[in-house]
């Protein structure tokens, strides 16, 4: 049977969401392998003079168990 661990990570981008999830898993596969999904709890957003600054996520990351 497989199992799968999951870990809850913080990420930002300055471009969007969905750049703050790829950059969670980049960096989240430097130390983790057989990585499966990300689920995203949270979404927010810093705003400096009217615009969207800062794009931050917060997501768990389940990964495959090595056998």
């Amino acid at each position: 049977m497989s199992m799968l661990k999951v870990i809850e990570v913080l990420a930002q981008s300055d471009k969007s969401w969905d750049d703050a999830a790829k950059n969670a898993i980049a960096d989240a596969s430097k130390s983790v392998r057989n990585i499966k999904s990300i689920y995203i709890k949270n979404m927010e957003a810093t705003v400096e003079n009217g615009t969207i600054a800062m794009y931050r996520i917060n997501a768990k990351i389940s990964f495959l168990l090595d056998e």
